[in-house]
């Protein structure tokens, strides 16, 4: 049997066609809605990175700020004290620009201000902190400092085993500290030192001690016994420190005295963990010798810290993932031979030649660098710039970049825009820098 066609008639051909224009319009609001998450999705993550989360403008003066936003994205002052400008010369009206590369902004007063991202005008997508401050200045120094570091209660830099009086092995400290946990007390009593601590357990006799550890931030109190050990004294079992020394590079002392070096903080040898410091003093120190740098290798310079009286050049009150921070005395400031030059911001910061202040020869000179890429966004604070060293003598004297050298002034166009931070491990000529307003703004 042989079937007959199927004769289809207008209305169900129309019906056909309608089916098809609304499966097609259907498609169509599909696309539309995945492409809008889409790229909403991707401006917010993009914005995240490539945007800062602040900004800081000179007050009475009109700042440019160079981002390649994605499309749709705008600009919004939330306050009437930060005017936000197009960055272009044309004339207004000559010319509409839908996604503009620069922004301008200018601070009418001193303050901090909010400035909100908008997807469409309609979806906010990030607030930045605007800063409007009085143009400053401070001195970029590149001296060599010794710097002396105490830790605010005795750091645990880990446990360890005892052989007890009866020749067994055992770990008394396993499990109830930590390294990293800082012990300030002992039954109720300050600790000044790890002297302290060593007396305290001493002259325990073997009775269960109530030790008052800060850990993560928290202070809290554990009960811990010393061991007899098989040469008569007891023992926690802990490896503790309470101290810590080391040379850096000072970057800059502003007008009022108040110093910022290294730019980034000190971190104990063996945990790794940032020093939570009662205070510290800087010292002189003289540079003895500089091991160059290799490929797998980074140089370090070496020398020697003289402490006492005569030769304390300030005191240490903070160490911050940015930098340690303090004030210098009268004997560091009169040794200071350059003058003080404006601060420079993110935005000032471009690609292209810039100067090193180091003191690597014996005397303090400016060395020429190349910036290679300005992260205005970067997350790590103090890797916001990428350098290459280009100067034959620092060459010569260094192969580039050499631990000790952390926290030298970077100065561009006049300005101290930043310090040296970190160098690759992979390329002794390049390396890390940090924005000097992250330092200023700890």
């Amino acid at each position: 049997m042989i079937s007959a066609p199927v004769l289809l008639t207008e209305t169900d051909k129309e019906e056909a066609a309608m089916m098809k224009k609304e499966s097609f319009r259907r498609i169509l609001i599909r696309v539309f809605w995945i492409s809008l998450i889409f790229t909403i999705g991707f401006s917010w993550v993009y914005i995240r990175y490539a945007v800062p989360d602040q900004l800081n403008l000179v007050v009475n003066e009109e700042e440019v700020f160079h981002f390649a936003l994605p499309p749709g994205v705008t600009f919004e002052s939330d306050s009437e004290e930060v005017v936000l400008k197009n960055a272009s010369d044309i004339p207004e009206g000559m010319i509409r620009i839908e996604r503009p590369d620069a922004i301008s902004m200018y601070g009418k007063n001193e303050g901090s201000y909010r400035v909100g991202m908008k997807f469409l005008g309609l979806i906010r997508m990030k607030d930045i902190q605007v800063d409007v401050v009085d143009g400053s200045y401070a001195i970029p120094c590149g001296t060599p400092v010794g710097i002396y570091l105490k830790s605010r209660g005795v750091m645990v830099i880990g446990t360890g085993q005892v052989t007890n009086d009866t020749g067994n092995v055992v770990e008394p400290a396993y499990g109830i500290l930590k390294s990293g946990d800082y012990i300030q007390t002992v039954d109720g009593e300050d600790l000044e030192d790890k002297n302290d601590l060593v007396d305290a357990v001493s002259t325990s006799g073997g009775k269960t001690l109530v030790l008052g550890i800060r850990r993560d931030g928290r202070e809290i109190e554990v009960d811990m016994t010393p061991v007899l050990a098989e040469d008569g004294s007891y023992k926690l079992g802990a490896w503790v420190r309470d101290d810590t020394q080391g040379i850096g590079t000072m970057t800059y002392v502003d007008m009022n005295g108040n110093f910022g070096a290294l730019g980034h903080g000190i971190s104990d040898s063996d945990t790794g963990d940032l020093v939570d410091i009662e205070g510290g003093e800087l010292y002189e120190t003289q540079i003895l010798g500089i091991e160059k740098g290799q490929t797998g290798k980074p140089g370090v310079m070496s020398g020697v810290i003289y402490y006492g009286k005569g030769t304390k050049l300030g005191e240490v009150t903070e160490n911050t993932t940015e930098g340690i921070y303090g004030t210098v005395n009268r004997h560091f400031l009169d040794s200071i031979k350059a003058d003080a030059i404006p601060i420079g911001f993110r935005q000032d910061i471009h690609k292209g030649t810039a100067y090193i202040r180091s003191n690597v020869s014996g005397e303090v000179k400016d060395y020429e660098i190349e910036i290679q890429k300005v992260d205005y966004g970067s997350i790590q604070k103090n890797k916001g710039l990428v350098l290459r060293v280009v100067d034959e003598e620092l060459l010569n004297l260094t192969s580039g970049i050499v631990q000790g050298m952390s926290g030298s002034p970077i100065i561009q166009d006049g300005k101290l825009i930043g310090a040296v931070t970190h160098v690759f491990i992979n390329d002794p000529t390049r390396g890390y820098g940090i924005f000097v307003e992250n330092m200023i703004s700890h």
